[in-house]
């Protein structure tokens, strides 16, 4: 194996694949990746839910 020129071209080889997968990796996830505005309504509901849950809990300690 350590005299086989082949060694060499199967590690380039393995490279220009692992780059490949990588870069269709990268393009996939910006692809699927959410818009702004879904992100932004997505952080408004959580505030509204976290605002919800400290009247909730307020109104419970002044029982």
């Amino acid at each position: 194996m350590y005299g086989n020129s082949n060694s060499c071209h199967s590690c380039g080889s393995f490279l220009m694949g692992a780059a490949a997968g990588m870069a269709a990796g990268a393009v996939m996830g910006m692809t699927m990746a959410p818009s702004s505005r879904q992100i932004k309504r997505t952080a408004h509901r959580a505030a509204r839910r976290v605002n919800e849950a400290i009247d909730h809990l307020a109104d419970a300690m002044d029982m």
